[in-house]
């Protein structure tokens, strides 16, 4: 039995009991007009219209609201909480101070504009805080640290490696972020939730063989991680309540820490954009950093198959790009010198277009 459905309960027999409650005065207000209803007929139609609204209507003032504002608190970050809470205390105290000269004004300027008072600082000390929360919670740990240069100096250098970047399972399954993370280049903390973890099992235990096989690498990938990487993985039992898909507990969880996902899912990469969260895709890494072509420039190619057009030949680069050679049919299975003509950047990725050189 639902919470919602005992509220509606209590609320029928609430409205029924009010509602014979007020036919009954109806009735015995009206009996002794002429042609009147007995005061009972009252009574028992405004009863069975209050237990028809208490049914009907009473989640959407009692149980509903409170839902709703459960779910508001939980997309908000802990820190513009503090900071919300915070200046609507300095709000409230300045509203305090000024009430007193306030309410000696006349009638009824003394008794309307303190109350007036009291709701516009209450605001704007929300307002600003929230707004200001990053340089208010730089100001504090610099205080909690001595307010010293040296240590300011010390925070600044270790901003980046105290960031804690969310995984998603896509990015955990590909493999390529254990080569990433050995490197170097991710500066901070890899952070798992158990639900991301959660998922990754059930693929691992799936019946699609495809499926169970990319779950099972995903799992040696994360033990990799968790052995050879030098930067900290963990584990954490944060979860999303009332939220059930994998990606949207990800992009609240990453709103609430305020901190990027990393991924390779190009779907919650555009719902993590449009949310304000920042992603770090290894789709994009892997195009940033393939080596720069221009057209006229030499390379060496391997060519290992015949192309789509008469006379084209396929080869690969090192770091997985491919290379189109006009008329280089002839040199399958030969590495050979060739020269860029046209380099053609697609969603799918980047493509080359070579000619043998003369």
């Amino acid at each position: 039995m639902s919470i919602e459905f005992i509220f509606r309960l209590i609320g029928m027999v609430v409205f029924t009991a009010l509602g014979i409650y007020w036919g009954s005065l109806l009735g015995q207000s009206t009996s002794p007009l002429s042609g009147a209803f007995p005061a009972i007929t009252y009574s028992f139609v405004i009863g069975l219209v209050g237990a028809l609204f208490g049914l009907i209507l009473t989640p959407y003032f009692t149980v509903r609201p409170v839902n709703a504002l459960r779910a508001l608190l939980v997309r908000i970050s802990a820190q513009s909480l503090f900071s919300a809470l915070l200046g609507l205390i300095v709000g409230l105290i300045i509203a305090a101070l000024l009430a007193f000269p306030i309410s000696m004004l006349p009638a009824p300027f003394g008794n309307i504009i303190p109350f007036v008072g009291v709701v516009v600082f209450g605001y704007t000390g929300i307002a600003i805080f929230v707004m200001r929360q990053n340089d208010l919670f730089a100001v504090l740990s610099s205080f909690s640290r001595g307010g010293g240069k040296e240590d300011a100096v010390e925070g600044d250098k270790s901003k980046a490696d105290a960031r804690t970047i969310l995984l998603d399972t896509s990015v955990i399954i590909d493999g390529r972020i254990a080569d990433i993370a050995r490197t170097g280049f991710l500066a901070g903390t890899l952070l798992i939730p158990r639900f991301v973890l959660a998922e990754l099992q059930y693929i691992a235990d799936s019946a699609d063989s495809l499926r169970r096989q990319r779950g099972r690498r995903g799992m040696e990938v994360l033990s990799q991680l968790q052995k050879q990487s030098i930067i900290p993985v963990r584990l954490t039992d944060i979860d999303v309540e009332g939220v059930r898909e994998v990606d949207d507990k990800l992009v609240i969880l990453a709103r609430q820490l305020r901190c990027p996902i990393l991924t390779n899912d190009y779907n919650l990469n555009r719902i993590a954009e449009l949310q304000g969260v920042t992603v770090l895709n290894v789709n994009e890494l892997a195009n940033a950093v393939k080596s720069a072509l221009l057209p006229g420039e030499i390379l060496s190619i391997r060519v290992i198959q015949e192309g789509k057009e008469a006379a084209q030949g396929v080869g690969y680069m090192d770091d997985g790009t491919m290379v189109v050679v006009e008329n280089g049919r002839e040199y399958i299975n030969k590495e050979i010198p060739v020269m860029v003509t046209k380099v053609l950047q697609t969603a799918a990725g980047r493509m080359i277009f070579a000619r043998p050189e003369d």
